[in-house]
């Protein structure tokens, strides 16, 4: 019987807004606040995720939760994030479908945090490996740089995105990931001059100000201190729980991930600085004798940083920014600007500076993660786009927003209907057409080539003459006067309709989110994004690479009076080319929700989330997902979710999975017209009919498990009285026995007892004779005794009080005994092994006896320090004893070598590979490996040789090939001869019935010797139970191969670097130690 229950109707609330029921406006609410205030953030739609923004870390993102939804059914687990990603990655993966994940809401909403949690997902469930790891560090790190140069603090959100990002995730068959491509949309540029209070400019400049070093700041030619730009807000700049300086450290490692260069590091903060000081060049207004007005730089201190920065003569920079040339029928006139003007361009400079630095950076990011391969590539597509924005005052970036939110809805609607008519017919269910809001009209009223409002301001802006915001409005009142979804003052009023919150210079659109009035000031200048020619040339004049390479169009050579295309043209475009991008995609979707404006943990405001439910389509798009069949689960999962309803399905059911659905509902008293039978899936119409199913499974569950639980009562029941009737016998059976066993104990012990007692009264019969005689005896010498003592005692009277003084000092004694014991042991000295401390004897007859008490204690103490040493030191001390029984007090080298440590291997054969074929030797029982030199038999002299002892065999090696040249086995080896000095000469002597015995003793130097010789006799000493035979003298005698030579040790006073030997004709050598 399953047991687990359905997460999407067990959890709190509704787990699919689908199931809600009844539905409406009021009950969809509800049912998300239910589950946010019980802090479950996901709720789905059918395969729609939403996720209410909770201001808080929830231990919902562990390694534990992504291994939960990996490779698992979209439905099996209770909503979230993860089973999103998870769908997407296994469709793109496994069933080679291109995917892309939308993710919308308006800013504050957790788009930024919910597109980092698919990639984080998406980088934890694909391959591994060290190319494929560092592919994913590369994705998943390009994403604090862009926030850092991209995000802001706004009113709503303090890390609000102020572009729209896409980034395609390229995979290959395997689904490993290969690399990716990131497009950026419309960059917030008007916030690098200009930002209401209570916001900030683009985090890179605090950054920048808080983390940089003193020398970076001064090499840029900034100052910490934030207040002093003008393109800063004067406030206090700090975020809480933000640290700027950390965020820099960890955006320059980010950039190094990626594979940005130092230098373009450099070039990348030095191009920021300047933007950022191109705020603090003060312009002012000058007028001439003629009446013109022009402007001059005040303080020209900024723009002499700006141009060493950039590499730019002064005269340059300040000519483009006060002045301009216009070119009229081939003939260039320069012409002088007022100081708004002037102020305008410098803004203009600045805004086109950062825009321009932000698209390199955004392509120098796809330089390093785009795929280099030819072959046949997945792409998983995430969009991370700026959400629909109902401002108090809306102008022309909310514009174009909302006109791309309106696009994403219209694909929303297209894709959600789609999908579920090719279920529908994939199942072979009758499809039923869904009526619904089609805002292709309201796409069509701003998009339309040659008549909506992105051409007509484009119109606009290119019509000469004057041309002015309420020009290109009363074109709008003109053209769409009759338009069902726009309105303005002048429509209005020709329908005599009265809003006086639309002014003159105001238009308004009714979007499917609502209506949004927006305000025409400033639409045909930011539309025109218009740069002076004299400041495009100015910076390609610079010596500044990066910053020249910024304005190609300011190289004489490659000039062009042609006009640029118009900000609203671009992005119309760029729209475009993303909704074919999308198209071409199977859709996911994640609808962010903020749930209040003080980005508090655990607030839900009705209003504003009822707000955004409306302009999302929720509703809608439950109602889409309900048109047909509100339910549908596959014939499998729904028979072992439900069998235990009907007879013919429980407990198991042998036909197919569809029949026994059939069988199932069949038996049970469901509507035939709320049930529909497709290939694979059963279709239920209605939320109520499924839950009537689940209240009877609960019903019936609670019946088995009453009866699973009386069926196992009555098991345990009659297995303990079997337990208990078969231990009942055989406790009689050893009782028995232990009766027979008691009762034959006691005649025994009763026999003997009647023995003994018979054996006793002999006994005491005997023994009391024999008492009757000692006491007549003992009676006897009493008499005696007393009468001999009478006597005594009568005639020495006198001198009865002579033995007291003799009781008197052995009770002094006694005393003093007992108070040097107590005072010694509240004295006694520390339990340090180095301290030979003892109280000294009170009393000189007590010398002897603190003297043993003192060795016992000494004794005793090292004994408890012995108990504490660790195994690898004790081991150590013993080697050290071993060396010191061998050689204290018979060699002068013994001192030195007690402090210290013996290493055993001193060769690093482990480490070098060379070595390989000496480990192969040692055959894992190495025990020593040090450098040692060999005499040379016949002239003396000395040769490296590498030394290395083994539990078996001596190996003498050639240091440079690396490979032995002598291998001896420890049983030929009969003695060793060392000299009493501070030299490491040694002599090893071998059998001669040994093969390489014939060759004679092998003369050799060590500068470990002490240690050499201490683990040679260990070694022998384990494996032949025989110590080493070590000879200490100044003279031996040594065997080689053409007879037996004397060795004589000199000792000298001049000091070389080792032992010196020389032969003193054929049967002599003499060794010269110091």
């Amino acid at each position: 019987m399953e047991a687990k229950q359905s997460p999407l109707l067990d959890t709190v609330g509704v787990g699919d807004l689908v199931l809600v029921d009844p539905l409406s406006e009021e009950s969809l609410l509800e049912n998300l606040k239910e589950r946010f205030k019980h802090k479950e953030i996901y709720t789905y739609i059918g395969n729609v995720v939403i996720s209410v923004n909770p201001y808080q870390p929830l231990p919902i993102y562990s390694p534990q939760a992504v291994e939960e939804y990996r490779n698992c059914s979209f439905y099996a687990l209770k909503p979230h994030i993860y089973a999103i990603a998870d769908d997407a990655y296994r469709s793109l993966r496994d069933r080679d479908r291109d995917q892309c994940i939308l993710i919308t809401g308006e800013s504050g909403a957790g788009k930024t945090e919910a597109s980092k949690q698919v990639m984080s997902y998406v980088a934890a469930v694909c391959g591994k490996g060290e190319q494929v790891n560092q592919v994913k560090e590369q994705l998943l790190q390009s994403n604090p740089v862009l926030e850092a140069f991209g995000n802001a603090k706004t009113i709503r959100n303090d890390n609000s995105s102020r572009f729209g990002k896409y980034m395609d995730v390229e995979f290959d068959f395997k689904g490993e990931p290969l690399g990716g491509v990131i497009s950026n949309y419309l960059l917030e540029k008007s916030r690098v001059v200009r930002h209401i209070k209570g916001e900030r400019n683009f985090h890179i400049f605090y950054q920048l100000l808080d983390g940089g070093s003193d020398q970076l700041l001064k090499d840029l030619k900034l100052e910490r201190d934030c207040r002093r730009y003008g393109y800063l807000s004067r406030d206090d700049h700090s975020l809480p729980g933000v640290d700027d300086a950390a965020n820099f450290r960890a955006i320059q490692d980010a950039m190094r991930v990626i594979g940005f260069s130092a230098a373009e590091v450099r070039a990348l903060l030095e191009v920021t600085a300047v933007v950022l000081k191109l705020g603090n060049v003060p312009l002012s207004s000058q007028f001439h004798a003629s009446g013109m007005e022009s402007c001059e730089i005040q303080d020209p201190r900024a723009l002499r940083e700006i141009c060493q920065l950039i590499g730019l003569e002064e005269v340059v920079l300040e000519q483009a920014l006060c002045s301009r040339t216009v070119e009229a029928k081939k003939e260039k006139v320069v012409m002088t600007l007022s100081s708004a003007q002037g102020s305008y361009g410098r803004d203009a400079l600045a805004k086109n500076i950062y825009s321009r630095l932000f698209d390199w950076l955004v392509n120098r990011i796809n330089q390093s993660i785009k795929v280099d391969s030819n072959e046949r590539r997945k792409v998983m597509g995430v969009l991370d786009i700026y959400g629909f924005e109902i401002f108090q005052d809306n102008s022309f970036e909310q514009f174009v927003i909302n006109y791309c939110n309106e696009k994403l809805q219209q694909v929303f609607i297209l894709m959600t209907l789609r999908e579920e008519q090719e279920e529908y017919v994939r199942e072979g269910i009758q499809w039923t057409p869904v009526k619904f809001f089609d805002n292709s009209i309201i796409c069509s009223l701003i998009e339309q080539s040659n008549g909506g409002i992105l051409a007509m301001l484009d119109e606009e802006c290119l019509r000469p003459g004057t041309v002015s915001d309420l020009s290109f409005l009363a074109k709008l009142n003109q053209m769409f006067a009759a338009h069902e979804h726009y309105e303005s003052r002048t429509t209005q009023n020709n329908k005599r309709i009265s809003d006086p919150s639309l002014t003159d210079s105001c238009f308004r659109i009714h979007h499917y989110a609502g209506k949004v009035t927006y305000n025409v000031s400033g639409f045909v200048e930011k539309n025109n994004d218009l740069l002076f020619r004299d400041l495009s040339q100015a910076m390609w004049k610079a010596r500044h690479e990066l910053l020249r390479s910024l304005f190609p169009e300011g190289d004489p050579q490659k000039a062009s009076l042609r006009r640029p295309p118009t900000a609203g043209f671009q992005f119309k475009a760029s729209v475009a080319t993303l909704m074919k991008n999308l198209y071409a995609k199977n859709p996911n979707y994640i609808r962010c929700i903020k749930p209040n404006d003080s980005k508090q943990a655990g607030v839900f405001t009705d209003a504003l989330v009822q707000m955004q439910v409306r302009y999302l389509g929720l509703l809608e798009n439950v109602r889409v997902r309900r048109a047909g069949y509100a339910y549908r689960q596959a014939y499998q999962p729904c028979l072992e979710r439900y069998k235990m309803l009907c007879k013919q399905t429980w407990p198991h059911w042998k036909g197919s999975a569809r029949d026994g659905v059939q069988v199932l509902l069949s038996n049970l008293p469901v509507p035939p017209t709320e049930l529909a039978y497709g290939r694979t899936k059963i279709f239920i119409r209605t939320p109520r009919t499924l839950f009537d199913l689940e209240e009877r499974r609960r019903q019936r569950v609670s019946e088995l498990a009453a009866l699973i639980q009386a069926l196992y009562r009555g098991w345990k029941c009659r297995t303990r009285y079997l337990l208990m009737r078969k231990s009942q016998i055989l406790i009689s059976a050893w009782f028995r026995g232990h009766a027979q066993r008691h009762r034959y104990q006691q005649t025994r012990m009763s026999v003997i007892l009647i023995q003994a007692y018979i054996r006793g009264w002999k006994s005491r019969m005997l023994l009391r004779e024999l008492k009757h005689q000692q006491r007549r005896s003992r009676a006897s010498a009493i008499i005696s005794a007393h009468w001999k003592g009478y006597r005594t005692r009568k005639e020495y009277r006198k001198y009865f009080r002579s033995g007291a003084s003799a009781m008197l000092a052995n009770f002094i004694y006694r005393r003093l005994v007992q108070k040097f014991f107590l005072r010694l042991q509240k004295n006694l000295p520390p339990m340090v092994v180095t301290d030979r401390s003892w109280p000294a004897a009170p009393y000189k007859f007590l010398a002897n006896t603190n003297e043993e008490l003192k060795k016992i204690f000494y004794l005793w103490k090292c004994k408890k320090y012995r108990e504490r040493l660790m195994p690898e030191r004790k081991a150590l001390l013993q080697d050290k004893l071993c060396a010191s029984e061998l050689f204290k007090d018979k060699k002068t080298l013994y001192a030195q070598s007690v402090p210290q440590p013996f290493q055993g291997e001193y060769l690093g054969l482990q480490k070098n590979p060379k070595y390989r074929a000496l480990q192969t030797a040692a055959g894992g029982k190495l025990v020593l490996a040090d450098n040692v030199r060999k005499v040379n038999r016949a002239n003396g002299k000395t040769v490296p040789r590498l030394f290395l002892l083994t539990k078996e065999h001596i190996i003498l090696a050639d240091p440079k090939a690396a490979q032995p040249k002598t291998v001896l086995s420890l049983s030929n080896v009969q003695s060793v001869s060392v000299t009493r000095f501070s030299d490491g000469f040694f002599v090893l002597h071998l059998r001669e019935s040994s093969a390489v015995g014939t060759k004679g003793d092998f003369l050799l130097v060590s500068d470990h010797l002490i240690e050499l010789v201490t683990k040679l006799h260990q070694t022998l000493l384990e494996t032949t139970a025989e110590g080493l035979d070590l000879h200490v003298a100044d003279k031996f005698c040594t065997q080689f191969n053409k007879g037996s030579v004397a060795i004589q040790v000199v000792e000298t006073e001049k000091k070389g670097a080792g032992p010196i030997c020389k032969k003193k004709g054929s049967h002599r050598m003499e060794v010269l130690v110091h």
